[in-house]
């Protein structure tokens, strides 16, 4: 089991600073239905990102992640590869994409439009946001994807998974509990993070991703080669 939580701690947290949910989760506690809509928000990403995990160990189980003898099977690793070239591609295209000197980023029409959100639409923002978003997708389907191959057994792997839903959904968790136990100074705590978050959202992004991108490749190499 500890190798099992070992093997997707760096893709958990990555989920975790992930800048777009929280700056959505801040600017929605914000809204008249603040409390309501914060709520729904974090269940939904929890619950999405749990389905993709699920998913992802119940399709490897039967591929044989694992090779038996504590190591991940090779097709496993293949894919970690091909998973850490894609995240060093996201992390160029993260730094291109930024914005200019001085310039603000852009801000996404669905973030101009959450005052008029129902609980309903917060929880549908969380699902796409958690595994319609190819950075948060990847992410999830690579840490279950080394839970998977970790050789655990089935509890040992079904704790761990829920480790990394429980991590993932920081981003969620940590501002909602400021708003519901941090009284009136949350207001000021949650938009310093907002701002934080978003002057510098591209170079968090591509240094996680480089990061991240390095580690997936780093293990594949080492597994193959061994």
């Amino acid at each position: 089991m500890g190798d099992a939580i070992g093997q997707i701690l760096a893709s958990a947290v990555g989920i975790a600073i992930s800048p777009v949910p929280l700056i959505a989760m801040v600017l929605m506690l914000a809204t008249p239905r603040a409390r309501s809509n914060g709520l729904a928000f974090t269940a939904a990403w929890a619950v999405a990102l749990g389905v993709v995990v699920t998913a992802v160990l119940l399709a490897s189980s039967g591929g044989r992640a694992s090779a038996g003898d504590g190591d991940p099977a090779t097709w496993t690793l293949w894919v970690k590869l091909g998973l850490g070239v894609l995240f060093l591609a996201m992390a160029v295209l993260q730094w291109r994409g930024r914005p200019a000197e001085g310039q603000p980023a852009s801000t996404p029409g669905w973030m101009k439009a959450l005052d008029t959100f129902t609980p309903l639409k917060a929880a549908g923002l969380a699902a796409a946001l958690a595994v319609a978003n190819p950075k948060n997708l990847v992410l999830t389907v690579g840490g279950a994807l080394s839970i998977a191959g970790s050789g655990g057994s089935p509890g040992g792997r079904t704790v761990a998974a829920v480790v990394m839903v429980l991590i993932g959904s920081l981003c969620t968790i940590v501002p909602l509990s400021v708003y519901l136990l941090g009284g009136t100074r949350s207001a000021q705590v949650l938009g310093g993070w907002k701002a934080w978050m978003s002057a510098h959202n591209a170079a968090i992004m591509m240094t996680l991703l480089a990061v991240l991108g390095a580690k997936y490749m780093g293990d594949a190499v080492s597994g193959l080669t061994s």
